[in-house]
């Protein structure tokens, strides 16, 4: 009889260990996020049209792609970022639900010029962003990108 407890408590615990490292594996696959295909870039160009910074990309241009934005992405290199391609320039607003990391959002109208940043963004906010001016563009990239690389409001971009 007493085998048998051993045999018992045993198989358990070894299933239990199988589980929980699945559950550990599970989570770490969570935390990691959605990897993006940064496949363009964008130049950051001052007043005088001289470059300042560039930085690579995933395209959003598409609504379902418009609509995940950086949702869910936990890890984005400090040279990346998101272009939004919105089909007309209108107002636009923009917030932070399932977005994990503190951005920078620039509004650009059709004309390439930055028209509004909002510096450093609370992750998980819904409050809305808005351009407060018609956009055509929007750049997302990682909160205090645009004030370590001196970019402001009527700045232009290049892509």
């Amino acid at each position: 009889m007493r085998t048998s407890y051993f045999s018992i408590i045993t198989l358990l615990l070894v299933f239990t260990g199988v589980s929980c490292s699945s559950d550990n594996k599970a989570q770490k696959d969570t935390k990691k996020g959605r990897v993006l295909d940064l496949t363009e870039s964008v130049t950051f160009l001052d007043p005088s049209g001289n470059e300042v910074s560039e930085v690579r990309v995933a395209l959003a241009d598409d609504q379902d792609e418009r609509n995940q934005g950086l949702m869910d992405v936990n890890d984005l290199p400090a040279d990346a970022g998101m272009l939004f391609i919105f089909p007309e320039e209108e107002p636009l607003s923009f917030y932070m639900a399932n977005t994990p990391l503190p951005l920078d959002i620039m509004f650009v109208n059709a004309d390439s010029v930055i028209v509004r940043i909002h510096h450093n963004t609370a992750p998980f906010d819904s409050k809305q962003l808005p351009s407060d001016a018609p956009a055509k563009y929007v750049v997302e990239t990682n909160g205090g990108y645009a004030v370590s690389n001196d970019i402001r409001e009527g700045y232009r971009i290049r892509f």
